[in-house]
């Protein structure tokens, strides 16, 4: 670490303990320490911008005195002067360009903290509300009344667990995020994966009347390397997408197929569908289409941002395709076995 580097993060420091001393908010501390990093780089700018200045003129003073002495070509070490203002000022735009990428870091995190705090919050009121609401109901005299009680009680436990998911499916996401979510790469057969999964959610599709189709010819082994309970994650929540928001009496699809060196996976639902618009925005976290009905649902608002990041992980993608009233497809791809 360089001494000026050194002398910025002590007075970073020195400043944030200070303000914490006086039990100052975190903001007020980061803000503080952003206005010490552009302080402390116009101080090196301007203390650089001086040794340059007299160069310059030092220079200009050799060059003036070569000439009257009709000395030329310069000098081999006026040339060295010369490479040596060259070299001083590609150092001060690297220092400027360095601390320019800083600010901007320091504004997009903090930025993303209070968007990320914003919607965690927001996502976690709504059971936590409904929580206390039946509670609350129970405990002045619901609890007495066998039309209320296990109604509410019932009401209760999906909020309880509708919690669960959402810090469940939020450390998921950091730990993914943060690259700190380690793959335990197998071979499998992930056509007996699937069969198993629309045996799993077969009882929750016929409720709405949707019919899941799966080809007989997967009656062969197809197998992959990944993380297998990953990617069980990763159709469990695309194939419950269908099933949430799909249209009643439809049809969901599970197709794969062999390419090259990948195994291709295809969820196709003839739902309603996804405006163009909303697309590129789609494997946000927190992103949502109908905001109301996926709440409804019991969506966090957070399984396709998992989809996606668990793809990621493997150095796969995913791509969706769909038209408002015609459907949606859903395609990744994964590392064929050997």
């Amino acid at each position: 670490m360089s001494l000026v580097n050194a002398i910025i993060i002590t007075i970073a420091i020195l400043i944030i303990s200070y303000l914490r001393s006086y039990r100052i908010s975190v903001d007020l501390a980061l803000l503080s320490l952003f206005v010490s990093f552009i302080g402390s780089f116009m101080v090196i700018y301007f203390y650089y911008y001086m040794i340059i200045n007299k160069r310059i003129h030092s220079l200009s003073e050799r060059i003036r005195e070569t000439f009257l002495s009709k000395e030329l070509p310069l000098k081999q070490n006026m040339l060295e002067e010369v490479d040596s203002i060259t070299q001083l000022h590609d150092r001060v735009n690297m220092l400027i360009e360095k601390r320019e990428k800083e600010t901007s870091q320091f504004e997009n995190l903090d930025s993303y903290r209070k968007e990320y705090l914003g919607n965690v919050s927001h996502e976690l009121k709504t059971p936590i509300f409904n929580i206390q609401g039946y509670i609350d109901t129970l405990i002045h005299g619901g609890v007495n009344d066998p039309e209320i009680n296990i109604d509410y009680l019932k009401r209760a436990e999906k909020s309880v667990d509708r919690l669960i998911n959402i810090i469940d499916d939020l450390e998921t996401i950091t730990q993914l995020e943060s690259g700190d979510m380690h793959l335990e790469m197998e071979k499998f057969d992930i056509a007996a994966l699937c069969k198993d999964i629309y045996l799993q959610l077969e009882l929750n599709a016929s409720k709405r009347n949707i019919s899941m189709l799966l080809s007989k010819k997967y009656d062969k082994p197809i197998f992959v390397v990944a993380d297998k309970f990953r990617i069980r994650q990763v159709l469990v929540n695309l194939i419950t997408n269908g099933i949430k928001y799909g249209l009643e009496n439809g049809m969901i699809s599970i197709n794969i197929s062999n390419y090259e060196n990948d195994v291709i996976v295809e969820i196709t639902d003839d739902g309603v569908g996804i405006e163009e618009k909303h697309l590129p925005r789609l494997f946000e976290r927190f992103y949502r289409i109908d905001k109301g009905r996926s709440r409804e649902q019991g969506g966090t608002g957070l399984g396709l941002a998992i989809v996606k990041h668990i793809l990621e992980a493997h150095h796969k993608s995913i791509a969706v395709e769909s038209q408002l009233g015609k459907g949606t497809k859903f395609t990744f791809s994964l590392k064929a076995a050997e």
